[in-house]
């Protein structure tokens, strides 16, 4: 029998899983992130991309063969592709991180809540089917031929190792969660997203526990092409850990990259009972999506909504907010957008109010920035109250004039941490949490 819904259930964070380009566990992440370590170097997971100057914040320790270390199911990671076994990888993490032993919590009690990126396949896996379908001499393609001709040579498991539902399916079946499951695939919003479905799931009393979370990649052969056609890459000589600048006036660009992150959330009474450590409480969240008539998204709009939402469903005001956690994208337009969107929200304290950005420490993975960066102020304000400061901030922008955390890290007033994320497309999300008691 399920808890009757109570918006007042408190709901507190007991775990945290992470790989990432600067550490895979929470010990190596909050190390390296205290040490302010850079995770963008040379790509090496791929042999070549069009990326400028071939740079992207990878996580340099994980592959197939060290992903065993990580995931229960070993004979199931052949069907998961690389963001996939990230995403399983960070959950596996995140369950020993809140001391959930398998078998301890009642199935039907605990359920999954994850986020990912649309998932592509490399062009080597295409390229037997591709060329079955296409003239020898010319090798133009004939997409009629695919049924007949191309599909026979794809492998039979194909599918299954690039859904993005299939991070939450894996999820469910080790940690043997057999409450609500869903997935959702909003590129950089979704670790927002996925917190917000998350609480409310416990909040109704449908779950004790979920697992929640996101992975993603823009490091990829296929995604690194649309990054470059779409984005705004960062561009600019010098070392690779110097490429990510958020807010600095001298940015050039984003950086891409690749990681995944978990969160174990749990009913306050609950983790109570079982002598959980709470890391924090998920306060608020909120979203938004913001667009002209002719579809030109308004990202300044997206972040001014979906910040206040989350500050009201937390029953706070904008001061009470210990720091801001940006997107901090990098971008020379995107980042301004940002700034405008804070002053707004935080009026007369919008150039006062800490703001840190994390994807200058590994760049941005896509869907999974948002949980990363979550994970970024959590383990800052586990280790002494600190804001972690923003790497490669040097001159400040008048198109920003934000207090950007720099240089060394900065005391928290509070353990108030307001997240923003946002996308191309004019998605907004925020999530509010408080780190400690």
């Amino acid at each position: 029998m399920g808890s009757s819904p109570s918006k007042h259930r408190r709901v507190a964070i007991t775990g945290l899983g992470i790989i990432s380009p600067i550490g895979i566990g929470r010990e190596t992440f909050t190390s390296n992130l205290l040490a302010g370590k850079s995770g963008v170097t040379k790509i090496t997971v791929l042999p070549a991309s069009s990326v400028p100057h071939h740079i992207g914040g990878e996580v340099s320790d994980f592959n197939e063969k060290t992903a065993k270390e990580y995931i229960k199911q070993r004979k199931s990671i052949k069907v998961m592709c690389r963001e996939i076994q990230l995403g399983v990888g960070a959950a596996t993490l995140a369950l020993a991180d809140a001391g959930i032993a398998e078998g301890s919590i009642t199935p039907e009690r605990i359920g999954v809540e994850y986020g990912a990126n649309l998932m592509l396949s490399p062009p080597e896996i295409l390229f037997d089917a591709g060329k079955a379908c296409a003239e020898p001499d010319t090798l133009k393609f004939h997409p009629e031929m695919w049924g007949t001709a191309g599909l026979s040579n794809m492998g039979p498991l194909w599918l299954l190792q690039y859904l993005p539902n299939m991070p939450a399916c894996h999820i469910g079946i080790f940690a043997d969660a057999r409450g609500p499951n869903n997935s959702l695939t909003m590129a950089e919003v979704s670790g927002n997203l996925a917190l917000g479905e998350a609480i409310r799931i416990i909040q109704r009393g449908s779950a004790d526990v979920m697992i929640t979370g996101t992975t993603g990649t823009t490091l990829h052969a296929v995604k690194s092409l649309h990054a470059v056609l779409w984005d705004k890459l960062a561009d600019q000589d010098g070392p690779p850990e110097e490429a990510s600048r958020p807010f600095d006036a001298d940015r050039t660009g984003q950086v891409v990259a690749e990681g995944a992150a978990t969160l174990i959330l749990e009913d306050e009474e609950h983790a109570t009972k079982r002598g959980a450590k709470v890391l924090g409480y998920v306060l608020g969240t909120g979203s938004s999506c913001v667009a002209s008539a002719d579809g030109t998204p308004d990202l300044k709009r997206a972040m001014v909504l979906a910040m206040n939402a989350a500050l009201s469903d937390a029953g706070l005001k904008p001061e009470d907010v210990g720091h801001v956690n940006a997107h901090g994208l990098g971008t020379p337009k995107e980042d301004a957008l940002e700034a405008e969107a804070i002053h707004e929200v935080f009026g007369p304290l919008g150039d006062k109010v800490p703001v840190t950005a994390f994807k200058s420490y590994w760049g941005n993975p896509g869907a999974s920035c948002g949980t990363l960066e979550l994970a970024g102020s959590i383990v800052g304000l586990l280790s002494g109250k600190m804001i972690l400061p923003t790497l490669n901030y040097k001159k400040a922008d008048p198109a920003c004039r934000l207090n950007v955390v720099h240089g060394a890290p900065q005391p928290a007033k509070n353990g108030i941490v307001l997240k923003v994320s946002v996308t191309r497309n004019g998605q907004g999300s925020a999530s509010v949490i408080q780190v400690g008691e």
